[in-house]
């Protein structure tokens, strides 16, 4: 902690947001956090469609001031078509360690009428650790449905947001 610009008290510390949301669709893989979920529709997108490891992706990207995810890895690149989004994450983690960032915590919300997550949430966050090479108890999932509204809740949608801190020492 020092005296920045002005008097301003810095605390090398930041934070990011990332959001993303995929439409569902018949007999496409569902992947969430790098898992496979036994489901009869999954995800389309460009690459796997993994919307929590994109919504993580763009937080962490954004705790470093370095765009998104669509910038990095664009879907108009032949190069990225169906990759696992594992690679995305670990190109932004990358990023962070690069300039001296820590993870300090990851909180994440997947919006997802069907299937339901709670049976795999642990397994979810036990990899999304593993790939951000933290400590489990760092990384928070939460799961919750539409309520039968919009998108979501027809079960034509799955989205997720995540917010991470970040730290300097």
């Amino acid at each position: 902690m020092g005296t920045g610009k002005g008097g301003v008290v810095e605390f090398n510390l930041r934070i990011g947001e990332g959001h993303d949301t995929h439409r569902l669709v018949p007999n496409r893989k569902f992947i969430l956090g790098g898992i496979e979920i036994p489901h009869p529709f999954g995800p389309i997108g460009h690459s796997d469609a993994d919307v929590l490891f994109h919504a993580i992706t763009d937080a962490l990207l954004g705790a470093v001031g370095q765009g998104d995810i669509g910038e990095l890895f664009p879907d108009t690149e032949e190069a990225n078509r169906d990759v696992n989004s594992e690679f995305f994450l670990a190109a932004a983690l990358e990023r962070i360690h690069r300039e001296s960032w820590q993870i300090i915590n990851l909180d994440c919300t997947v919006f997802a009428q069907q299937p339901k997550l709670s049976h795999h949430k642990i397994t979810i966050r036990d990899n999304i650790a593993r790939v951000l090479q933290v400590e489990p108890q760092r990384v928070n999932i939460k799961a919750k449905t539409g309520e039968k509204v919009g998108p979501i809740g027809r079960a034509e949608a799955i989205s997720a947001t995540a917010v991470v801190l970040i730290a300097k020492p």
